[in-house]
């Protein structure tokens, strides 16, 4: 949204104002409350990003909540042109039995937590011996260095205290990042896995076999680049180690165990399934192993939440659109309305992603701008 708002403000084709609205007090969403409060340059950004709000034509509207606090109807009466950037804000399901027990959410829940997110719930790490991130995104990487990491590595940062109190008597010693396929399909970056890697006094492991068959020659610069720190953190031996990472990849959780736990059904542990590639298709093989753990953290991906009122891809869990115009599920063109981010597009990319993203977008609402004729606006929308 910020990258929008910037796109059209730096523009000199049409005069606008623009008015940013947002459910939260505070402005930057996903990179405020879900960058790693241990990632100040990628946080930065917003230092960036502030300059929107100097310029004389945009006014932010904290504390609205779309539908409610303003409706798709008084929006476009008050505006010539909407634009959604309402981000992803909901979680994909792995669908294994066990899964929405206690002890078992999502990625997401667990870095707002740590994030300092106005809705988050606080965690309790009393009794985590083991944890397990299902994933081989940046996300399961960063939940896994939160976890990994001592208080006193992450206290100079703005982490809320009650994290770090939090953080500071975890009994957390084995962690499990989790893939369904091989080292040389993961996504995460070079950069976070290093620094997750990297971290003292933890010795890294990695499942057998993980690096057996790899074409390397056919692969992209980073995934080479991830292959020789994964063999790097394996083959360096850490004396005494206070806590261990292990990478499991080619296995997929086919069920959460659990058990009553003082009246609460908890996690306990979780069925691995090994599993392979077969006529260019993932599928199991049929051999399990079990991890006890008493947390299960999924970052398998973020799916966007639909809208009121607005047109939405279920199946996709995306506005409809045609480069950033709003379209029906039918095709037909939804005037004035526009979308930006993953809302548009679905959670892939990094934050940078979002920059051209939006640009694309505000250079189809400037075309339809310049050509629409002028219209009376009904409604302030600030009444």
């Amino acid at each position: 949204g910020l990258f929008a708002a910037q796109a059209l403000t730096t523009q000199d084709r049409v005069p606008v104002e623009v008015d940013i609205y947002d459910r939260l007090p505070a402005p930057y969403g996903l990179l405020r409350y879900g960058v790693a409060p241990d990632h100040e340059s990628i946080r930065s950004v917003a230092d960036a990003l502030a300059q929107v709000f100097e310029h004389d034509n945009v006014r932010f509207c904290g504390f609205v909540e779309f539908g409610q606090g303003l409706t798709r109807r008084e929006a476009l009466l008050a505006y010539d042109a909407i634009i959604y950037a309402a981000g992803a804000a909901e979680d994909m399901r792995m669908h294994v039995p066990g899964e929405m027990v206690a002890g078992s959410t999502s990625a997401r829940e667990f870095v707002a937590w740590y994030g300092g997110h106005p809705d988050a719930r606080p965690f309790h790490l009393a009794g985590v011996h083991t944890a397990v991130a299902v994933g081989v995104g940046n996300v399961a990487v960063d939940v896994a260095r939160i976890l990994l990491k001592s208080a006193d590595e992450l206290s100079w940062t703005d982490m809320p205290q009650d994290v770090l109190d939090e953080l500071r008597t975890s009994s957390v010693r084995e962690v499990y990042v989790v893939g369904r396929r091989g080292p040389q399909y993961a996504a995460f970056t070079t950069k976070e896995l290093r620094e997750l890697c990297g971290i003292d006094g933890v010795q890294v492991t990695i499942s057998e076999g993980a690096f057996d068959g790899i074409e390397e020659k056919t692969l992209d610069r980073r995934r080479r680049t991830n292959l020789e720190v994964l063999r790097a953190a394996v083959a360096r031996d850490v004396p005494q180690p206070r806590a261990r990472l292990h990478f499991a990849f080619w296995s997929r959780p086919i069920e959460i165990g659990t058990a009553h736990v003082a009246g609460l059904e908890r996690v306990t542990e979780v069925v691995l399934e090994r599993t392979q590639i077969d006529a260019a298709r993932l599928v199991g093989t049929g051999q399990t192993h079990v991890v006890p753990a008493q947390l299960v953290l999924r970052a398998i991906g973020y799916r966007g939440a639909p809208l009121p009122d607005v047109p939405f891809d279920v199946d996709r869990g995306v506005i409809p659109n045609e480069e950033g115009r709003v379209v029906t599920l039918d095709g037909e063109p939804c005037p004035q309305e526009y979308a930006a981010g993953w809302i548009k597009r679905g959670p892939i990319g990094v934050v940078g992603t979002n920059k051209s993203d939006a640009a694309e977008t505000v250079a189809h609402l400037l075309d339809d701008l310049e050509q629409a004729p002028p219209r009376p606006h009904l409604l302030d929308a600030h009444e």
